[in-house]
């Protein structure tokens, strides 16, 4: 597939790589299977070229990118099992697109980290911006802080942990997976969710549109417990369970007055 950016076309290849017209520019001290390179006087399109190099050409496993500086957009479109360490913080769009890596984020991220993420996992060790984990489809999303606005809109599976304090319109639209966050949740929660659980520690602010108290079950203590060993979070705190109480799944036969709510 070719793109034309203004005079110069720039090729790619099956993976996404971007062919000889942009090559990466080999700054990696490797060891074997274990890379690192400081990423400070490199702009985000080095960063991944270097980064793909590394996974994709030397088969390398194990990348540490030091002062990533905040850039947007970086460590996306991973599509293999690896270890990536950010020894910094991560601008807007981190992590998105990835399938199979286990990232850890030394520091904050912006919007939209870890956007249509597939599989794997991503421990970030401050807090993250609004429409963290949208679209999330698989794969463990773990923030140690707070997270704003809209965090995992539109979710078809896997988990998002938090342990800190979630925004406004915390899983808005979410089809499936869970949620557990161990702090305070803003207004709407799960609204208009359609099916998944949502796991809230602290106060919520409001519900949303056809989100309703869950029951509890022994499921969703092995859950929760099982999240919180694997990643070493200690004892997780008392939770509320949150589901779709299933009133839109049947949009077409609501009362005009509901349906003009829902609008």
């Amino acid at each position: 597939m070719d793109s034309l950016v203004g005079e110069r076309r720039i090729t790619y290849d099956a993976r996404g790589l971007a062919e000889p017209h942009a090559e990466a520019p080999r700054v990696a001290e490797i060891d074997g299977t274990v890379a690192r390179f400081d990423a400070k006087d490199l702009t985000t399109r080095q960063i991944n070229l270097e980064l793909r190099r590394l996974l994709y050409e030397l088969g390398v496993t194990d990348v540490t990118i030091e002062n990533p500086g905040a850039k947007h957009s970086l460590g996306v479109g991973i599509l293999t099992r690896c270890q990536i360490t950010f020894a910094g913080s991560l601008g807007y769009f981190g992590c998105g697109l990835v399938d199979g890596p286990e990232i850890h984020v030394k520091g904050r991220v912006g919007w939209s980290a870890c956007e249509n993420m597939m599989s794997g996992v991503v421990v970030i060790d401050s807090n993250a911006g609004s429409l963290t984990a949208a679209a999330l489809r698989g794969g463990d999303v773990v923030v140690k802080g707070r997270v704003g606005a809209r965090t995992g809109i539109d979710q078809k599976g896997g988990t998002v942990i938090v342990l800190g304090d979630a925004g406004s319109m915390t899983g808005f639209m979410m089809q499936r997976g869970r949620q557990i966050i161990c702090g305070d949740v803003g207004p709407g929660l799960g609204d208009s969710m359609y099916d998944g659980t949502i796991y809230v520690g602290g106060k919520v602010k409001s519900l949303g549109i056809d989100c309703v108290p869950g029951e509890w079950t022994e499921a969703d203590t092995e859950l929760v417990e099982r999240k919180f060993r694997i990643y070493g979070l200690g004892t997780p705190p008392e939770l509320q369970k949150f589901v779709c109480g299933k009133v839109l799944y049947n949009y077409d036969n609501l009362e005009p007055s509901e349906k003009k709510l829902v609008l």
